[in-house]
């Protein structure tokens, strides 16, 4: 399979200093720099290769350490992070437990399926499963050789899933993670931030370089939607119907209720990148980002309110548990707190 072309030297400096799910923090820069190589294509090996990986460094405080994704789901809790970190709460984080993990590779996004059945993916091309509420988890992809972080997992189903990442990654199972095949969505191998399905079934990738993927046909196949902006999208956040939220550096969020056909710009009033996005239970949207900034908006994604957190430590993360409180992770490890909570610890 043949590699797309790409400007990889025109990002260099974008990805290494400002993405979100590698770079949180300015210990994450030289990392970062170490990943701006070719990844090549074709099938994933699911097999170990020696030396295996090591695994991740049991840590008193794991809850304080950086986080990069999370995932609520029948009243469990699942952060994951910085050297293979995992950790799970079962009484809406009150506590947390971090897991033994077979790679201390950073781990950057995390879905599950149902209580029992979730996916964890990173950097050195790792993939891990669980099924059994991530209190154990095996390793079934591991290529550093790739040197190919992986950002973001989804499934539409327990057997049939895609995991994307750096440079146009994007892989396919449908096994339930077993085994693993890639294909290029596009002709460009621009770095896959972040995958989002609609309440009508689209698919939404956010992208490096102002790019923006959609598919109509769960994933089958893609197009390329036009972009007012050339910086890099870090979260989609699909709403009702048609309307799409779309977002990433210096505090550029955009709005379509055609699918992402058109876009209009909505003021943020930051410029800090913006890194993920909910809507809640009630219709309040929250877009979170670095800097401590949480956006809310109370028509549907019209306009937003800027609550600047006094701390002004980088959220990466951000999900509603179902008990009217919010999961966040990023800089500061964990927490919780809710909406009111939020608005009133800002600047």
């Amino acid at each position: 399979m043949d590699t797309p072309s790409g400007n990889s030297s025109a990002r260099v400096a974008d990805f290494a200093t400002l993405n979100t799910k590698t770079c949180i923090g300015k210990r994450w820069a030289v990392m970062a720099v170490a990943l701006i190589v070719t990844v090549g294509a074709g099938v994933l090996a699911t097999a170990q290769e020696e030396p295996g990986p090591e695994p991740a460094v049991m840590a008193r405080l794991a809850s304080q350490t950086l986080a990069l994704d999370a995932v609520a789901v029948d009243g469990a809790m699942v952060a994951v992070g910085e050297r293979g970190h995992i950790l799970i709460s079962s009484d809406g984080g009150e506590t947390w437990q971090q897991k033994e993990v077979p790679t201390r590779a950073a781990l950057t996004g995390v879905y599950f399926h149902d209580q029992n059945l979730g996916w964890a993916v990173g950097h050195d091309s790792a993939i891990l499963r669980t099924t059994d509420g991530g209190t154990t988890w095996e390793l079934v992809n591991w290529a550093p050789e790739d040197e190919a972080p992986f950002f973001d997992v989804w499934f539409s189903d327990a057997d049939n899933g895609v995991v994307i990442g750096a440079y146009g990654s994007y892989h396919e199972t449908t096994d339930g993670g077993t085994t693993w095949s890639s294909r290029w969505i596009s002709e460009d191998d621009w770095h896959l931030h972040k995958i989002a399905r609609s309440e009508n079934d689209r698919l939404y990738i956010a992208a490096e370089a102002g790019s923006i993927y959609r598919s109509d046909d769960n994933g089958e196949t893609w197009v390329t939607l036009p972009s007012l902006y050339q910086g890099s999208y870090f979260g989609v956040l699909p709403l009702e119907g048609d309307s799409v939220l779309l977002f990433g550096l210096r505090g550029h969020l955009f709005r379509s209720d055609d699918a992402g056909e058109s876009w209009e710009e909505i003021e943020t009033g930051t410029v800090a990148m913006l890194t993920d996005g909910q809507q809640l239970g009630d219709g309040t949207i929250i877009v979170t980002g670095l800097g401590g900034t949480v956006l809310t908006s109370s028509d549907g994604g019209r306009t937003f309110t800027l609550h600047q957190q006094t701390n002004r430590r980088g959220i990466s993360a951000v999900v509603e548990t179902g008990d009217d409180s919010l999961l966040l992770v990023g800089e500061f490890g964990v927490k919780t707190a809710d909406l009111s909570q939020l608005i009133a610890t800002t600047d």
